[in-house]
Parts: C-alpha cells; sequence; structure tokens
C-alpha cells in the first residue's frame, strides 16, 4: 500500500470527499488487520508481559487463597474426628456389654458368692433381703440421699417438697432398672447385670448434681446383693432340676432293668420247670443216662438264675460300652458309658433312635462287675477331650475308638473284642448314592 505523503494544496477542492472517502477505508482496512493479528497472537498466547505478570499473580493468590481454605477445613475436621472419638469411647464406657457368646466364654463354671446348701436356702435369703429393701425404699429410710438446705423462691418448705418429688422420681428410676435386671437375670450375666446397676446409679447422681440427688450405697448394696444371690438362686435351681432329671433317668433305667430281671427270671423258672417235669419222668422210667444227661442241663439253669441274682443284687455290675457315630459327629468323637440291661445292645439302640441320621457303631461291650469304676475311670483320663464340660451325663469325648483302647485294656484287662474301625453301614452307602454318576464310572 502507497503511503507517501500527500500535499493538501496539491488536491482539487473538487476531489477532496473522494480522496477523503479513500483514506478513511483504507485506515478502517489497518484497523481490521490489526485486531486479526491480536487475535491470532492471543491464540498462540502471546499476551504482553504485563498481562501475563498480572494473570501469574492472580493465580498464585488464587492457589494461596484456596490452600489455606484447605487446611482450615483440614484442622476443622481433625477436631471434628477427635470430638467423635471422644464421644465413641464415652459411649462405650457407658455401654454395658452382655453378648451371650463373650459372657458364655468368659464365665466358665460358675462361682456362687453366697455359697448355701440349696434353693430353698436362696429363697429364704432373698425373702429377708426383699424385706430390708422394703424397709429402706420407706419415707427417711435411707435409700436415697439429697440436699437439705434447697429452698425455691425463697421457700425452705418448697424447696424440700420439689427435692423429695425428685428424690422419689430418681429413686424409682434406680428400682425399676434393679427390678428389670432381676427379673431377666441369667447366672452368667450377673456381673454385667451389676455393671449396669453401678452405671444407673452414677447417671442418678449426675443428673441430681445440683440438688445432691444420689442412691446410698448402703442401699446400692443390697440392691448389688440381691442380683447376685438371685444368680446363685438360679443356678441352684437349675443344676437341681438337672439333678433331677438325672435321677429320674436313672431310675427310668432301673424300672426297665428290673422289668428284664423279672422277665427272665420268669423265663428262666418255667425253663427249670421243664427240666423238673422232664427228671421225675426219665426218673419213674428209670432212665439213669438221660437223668444224667438232664442234671448237667439244669446246673445251665442255676447258674443263669445265680448270675441273674448277682445282676440284680449288684448295682455296680454292667456293660461298658464305647460306640461311634461318624455320619453325625465325625471320626474324632466317641460315646463311653454303661448300662445295666440285661441286653446292652437295647441300650444303644435307644441312642441310636434318639434323632440321630445314622445308628451308633460298637467297638468295645464287655461285662463288668465294677462297671461303674471303669466308666469313672475311662471318664478321668478322657476329661480333657470331654466335648460338654456342663452337663456331664453327656458322655461325648473328641477321641477316636484307638485312643480308648488303651485305656480299655488298662483298666478291664485284656479286651476279647475290639472295633477299630466302625462299620458305619448306612452312611457309607449314602455317600456311594450322593456321588455322581461320573465318579462311579
Amino acid at each position: 500500500m502507497n503511503t507517501a505523503h500527500v500535499d493538501p494544496s496539491s488536491i482539487p477542492w473538487f476531489g477532496a470527499r473522494r480522496i477523503a472517502r479513500t483514506l478513511a477505508a483504507e485506515v478502517q482496512s489497518l484497523r481490521e488487520q490489526n485486531t486479526d493479528l491480536r487475535g491470532q497472537l492471543d491464540k498462540l498466547g502471546a499476551l504482553p508481559i504485563i498481562d501475563l505478570e498480572a494473570r501469574r499473580t492472580a493465580l498464585e493468590a488464587e492457589v494461596a487463597n484456596q490452600a489455606t481454605r484447605l487446611e482450615q477445613e483440614r484442622v476443622l475436621a481433625a477436631g471434628a474426628v477427635a470430638d467423635l472419638k471422644r464421644q465413641l469411647e464415652e459411649v462405650r464406657k457407658a455401654i454395658v456389654q452382655t453378648e451371650d457368646l463373650a459372657l458364655l466364654q468368659e464365665a466358665g463354671v460358675y462361682h456362687y458368692r453366697h455359697p448355701l446348701t440349696d434353693a430353698v436356702a436362696y429363697r429364704k435369703e432373698l425373702d429377708k433381703l426383699q424385706n430390708e429393701i422394703r424397709d429402706m425404699t420407706r419415707k427417711a429410710g435411707g435409700a436415697v440421699l439429697a440436699a437439705t438446705n434447697w429452698t425455691v423462691n425463697g421457700s425452705a418448705t418448697e424447696g424440700r417438697k420439689m427435692v423429695r418429688d425428685f428424690s422419689k422420681l430418681m429413686l424409682r428410676a434406680f428400682n425399676a432398672e434393679a427390678d428389670n435386671l432381676v427379673r431377666g437375670l441369667k447366672p452368667y450375666k450377673v456381673d454385667a447385670a451389676i455393671e449396669r446397676l453401678r452405671k444407673v446409679s452414677d447417671t442418678i447422681e449426675r443428673l441430681g448434681k445440683t440438688m445432691h440427688i444420689r442412691i446410698s450405697e448402703s442401699y446400692y448394696g443390697l440392691r448389688v446383693k440381691e442380683l447376685s444371690l438371685t444368680a446363685d438362686f438360679i443356678q441352684k435351681q437349675a443344676e437341681e432340676k438337672e439333678a433331677e432329671r438325672a435321677e429320674r433317668e436313672r431310675l427310668r433305667e432301673e424300672r426297665k432293668v428290673q422289668r428284664e430281671i423279672e422277665r427272665e427270671r420268669a423265663r428262666l423258672e418255667k425253663e427249670r420247670q421243664h427240666y423238673v417235669n422232664a427228671l421225675a419222668a426219665l426218673e419213674a422210667r428209670g432212665d439213669e443216662e438221660g437223668t444224667a444227661r438232664l442234671r448237667e442241663q439244669m446246673k445251665d439253669v442255676d447258674k443263669a438264675f445265680e448270675d441273674l441274682d448277682y445282676r440284680a443284687a449288684n448295682v455296680r455290675a454292667g456293660y461298658v460300652y464305647v460306640i461311634s457315630n461318624i455320619g453325625s459327629f465325625g471320626e474324632r468323637m466317641v460315646k463311653v458309658g454303661m448300662t445295666r440291661r440285661l441286653d446292652p445292645k437295647d441300650s444303644i439302640r435307644e441312642l441310636s433312635d434318639a434323632s440321630v441320621p445314622f445308628n451308633f457303631d460298637v467297638h468295645a461291650l464287655f461285662f463288668s462287675k465294677d462297671a461303674v469304676g471303669i466308666e469313672t475311670a475311662m471318664h478321668e483320663r478322657l476329661g480333657e477331650t470331654r466335648v460338654n464340660l456342663v452337663n456331664r451325663r453327656r458322655e461325648f469325648f473328641n477321641a477316636t475308638p484307638s485312643e480308648t483302647k488303651a485305656h480299655l485294656a488298662e483298666l478291664a484287662g485284656e479286651l476279647l473284642e475290639f472295633e477299630d474301625v466302625a462299620e458305619a453301614l448306612e452312611f457309607r452307602q449314602s455317600e456311594v448314592q450322593r456321588r455322581p454318576v461320573s465318579q462311579e464310572s
């Protein structure tokens, strides 16, 4: 484009407007080109250094502000977490853990706090204690303590009335919790119940702090003693009921034995009478050889009578057995017991019918004049493997039949017969039928 200087005096006046329009058009074109160039430079990031520096400064300020805000939020969050942890710890301290499983694992064998002879003695002691509790809950009985100089609107009378009303309310809340604990108490939960009662007492003292309202230590001690006595009473009742069940079971077994003995005696009497009649007939015919043979046979009947009389008179005599049920309990569990039944397999058949999916297998079964003693000694030797440590009538042990064999041999002498491997016929047949056809082929 020609940008040479033009002398205005050389321009005719009649062409001035046209030249002016031309110059204006050129100026506009230059402006458009400049704008386009700036746009291209902006796209290339080629802003002026001053603008870039200003932009960088603004961004740094924004980053600093953001970092400051994030640090403030982090501090606030850390404080909130610390507060939540403190609250959680306070809640954990206030809550009494009463999970049955954990308590049962920790309880072990129950230890009596007030050893008495029987449940009747515990009941009498509880009645006496409850009379003392009622006496203390009466007016001025000392169950709850409170301030005596409290006033309301300057009135000591109104103050005493308010303190008395609040004291009754607090005592009622404490007694309600104590009664609930007693009603729902289980012996192994007594420590948790006492701890809960202490929490209730502490809560009442905290809520009644302004009026100095609190449960007296003597009354709190009575309610704690009530809990421990109740736990002992419930445990003693359970033990007595278990002993009664065991005695009823023993009597049922004795009645079965007695009926078997009576039936066997009647059978032997009938058999002996047959021999007596036959012997009289042979003697009448003068058959000495037949008479001698018959008398020998009668000795067996007499020996059977002697054995029967011995069994009836000696309550320690009976059969010791070792049985297992691998289909129901696995290969490492046996039952060691004894029975006085004339046919001991009757007892084992009854055990097989007692809600187990498979029959028991017999590993050892032998008669002993002191079956009770051998059974007791076996239980002592296998004591560490006993399955049920609470109900000792459950005579199951985590042991294999082979492990019991050595103990039996030492206690009973030479064993005539012992099966190391259980037949478990129905269980093994069931396992075969349970296999897929592809595995059998």
